[in-house]
């Protein structure tokens, strides 16, 4: 299950690599993404944080990270951005984005 983000997100993610999936629950392609993350936070537990961040809950943390459509999926490595997705995507897009940066 994929850890749920806060408005504290910026400690969460301050060391190693974190993927925030930000969401709501009245966004269809964020319905259909979250299966995927899931599978994404149990693949990668122990080499990433995968979690998600619910719009409508924490519009605080929204709007210092910019968010401007949903779902939008950022990748952090030691807490600064390395990568931004917008819109649904592929399992294995997520993965690759994923692995590239863990394998620095």
């Amino acid at each position: 299950m994929a850890f749920e983000f806060d408005n504290n997100y910026a400690e969460q993610i301050g060391e190693g690599v974190a993927l925030i999936d930000c969401w709501a629950e009245w966004c269809m392609p964020c319905r259909m993404l979250a299966p995927t993350i899931d599978e994404l936070a149990e693949e990668f537990e122990g080499r990433a944080i995968v979690g998600k961040l619910n719009a409508d809950d924490h519009n605080e943390a929204i709007a210092t990270l910019s968010v401007s459509a949903l779902p939008t999926i950022i990748i952090f490595k030691d807490g600064k951005e390395v990568n931004r997705l917008t819109g649904l995507q592929s399992k294995d897009n997520l993965k690759k984005a994923l692995e590239e940066q863990i394998g620095d």
